[in-house]
This record gives structure tokens, C-alpha cells and sequence, in this order.
């Protein structure tokens, strides 16, 4: 069954949406000030649950041409 193209774009979109977030979070900061700072971190970590989240909603057929850098580095 063809998977809806409309759909898998606006979930993609999503992801790169969080993780220019992250960045934009994130920016500029050291680590000790981003690990000191509640707000941002809760922020950074939030986009970052969201992107690791988003994947599971994309067709099985579309995630079977682009195996993970985990499933590559195991299938040898």
C-alpha cells in the first residue's frame, strides 16, 4: 500500500523543524552554561525526545530504504 506523501513530508519537516530548535536552543553555549541552565536544557531535551520520537511515525516501506546508522553498523 503506497504510503501518503503529504503526510511523511509535514513528519520530516517536523523533525528538521526540532532540530533547528536544538540548534537555535543551544547556540553559543558551553556546555557547563547549557548544563546550568534549566530552561534551555529542558528545551534542547524536549526537541531532542521529539526527533528521536517522530521516525516511528514514518512507513515501514520508506524506513526499509534507509536503514539507521545503528542497523548498518550491526548488519556487518
Amino acid at each position: 500500500m503506497p504510503f501518503d506523501t503529504d503526510a511523511v513530508r509535514r513528519w520530516l519537516d517536523d523533525i528538521h523543524h526540532h532540530i533547528v530548535l536544538a540548534q537555535t536552543f543551544a547556540e553559543g553555549m558551553s556546555y557547563d552554561a547549557l548544563r546550568d541552565d534549566l530552561r534551555t536544557t529542558y528545551a534542547v531535551t524536549r526537541c531532542l525526545e521529539i526527533i528521536s520520537e517522530a521516525p516511528r511515525r514514518l512507513p515501514e516501506e520508506l524506513k526499509a530504504q534507509y536503514p539507521s546508522p545503528r542497523s548498518r553498523k550491526h548488519a556487518s
